[in-house]
């Protein structure tokens, strides 16, 4: 049975808390803070950076013994997509639309680096020149944050990971290359258009590389065209000449969203499908 915390010493060294201070209003006196999560601080030594972790537990979570799936949203600051998702995620866990899920946002440092694989497109090279780190976050995702979380938390071996943009870029780009990684793969408007769609071209070879498993792939597109769409369509045209044994897969298509709307509107129904709960809409 895996500890809640573990002892003080490490704790403290592995996930420090990160205080927030409640404002003091004139009239009404000083304030509390409303917690949605709590914020823990981790030193990785292969970004060789420090990052900040922040994690929303299930409500039954302090009620019992039980381990729970994971669910890693990347972009998952509080000054990025933490709290919209966070709040998917809760009234999932409210009206059982879903299961409940501890929820880990990893907040980014520079996204552009961490979310990208090296381009040959001078393009690319030109307006992202700290590009090309993808390969060395997934590996701290899986050598560094996973195990963390898994030793700190009880946790079930189902996994879950979600982004936008360029981080579906990366979760589309994980599944094709290390499937293993997660159990489920949300990737919503994926920045196909990167590196010349370099992903999409390759990604029949990488399919029928992949050794049969149980998991599921989730995608959606809004009202996007160009390499965006195109690379998507290449994507899902490989998936239906030859899945992967055990691979679930669906699409949705948003036609009245846009690149900067699509997120929410997107992951509900995704996270329906990922994790359904005992309520299902049907």
């Amino acid at each position: 049975m895996k500890n809640l915390l573990v002892p003080a010493l490490l704790a403290a060294c592995l996930f420090a808390p990160l205080s927030v201070q409640a404002a003091e209003v004139t009239g009404l006196g000083a304030g509390e803070a409303i917690q949605f999560g709590t914020s823990y601080s981790l030193d990785s030594a292969l970004l060789k950076e420090n990052r900040r972790i922040n994690v929303l537990l299930p409500a039954s979570y302090a009620d019992g013994k039980r381990s729970y799936p994971v669910l890693y949203l990347i972009d998952g600051g509080t000054r990025e997509d933490w709290f919209h998702i966070a709040g998917l995620v809760q009234l999932g866990d409210l009206n059982g639309v879903t299961r409940e899920v501890i929820l880990v946002g990893i907040e980014g440092t520079d996204r552009k680096r961490d979310l990208t694989s090296p381009s040959q497109d001078p393009q690319d090279i030109k307006e992202l020149p700290t590009h090309g780190g993808a390969d060395k976050f997934r590996l701290f995702l899986a050598e560094e944050l996973k195990p963390h979380i898994d030793r700190n938390f009880r946790t079930s071996p189902e996994t879950g990971v979600i982004g936008e943009s360029l981080a579906g870029l990366f979760i589309l780009e994980t599944f094709l290359r290390q499937p293993d990684l997660f159990t489920h793969y949300i990737a919503i408007s994926p920045s196909m258009w990167w590196n010349k769609e370099a992903l999409s071209y390759q990604a029949a070879e990488l399919l029928k590389a992949q050794k049969p498993g149980k998991r599921s792939l989730h995608l959606a597109i809004g009202n996007e065209g160009g390499g965006m769409r195109g690379g998507l369509d290449r994507v899902m045209a490989a998936l239906k000449a030859n899945p992967p044994a055990g691979l679930t897969w669906d699409f949705q298509d948003f036609p009245g969203e846009r690149h900067h709307s699509i997120y929410h509107p997107a992951a509900l129904p995704a996270l329906r499908a990922a994790f359904p709960g005992p309520n299902p809409i049907k």
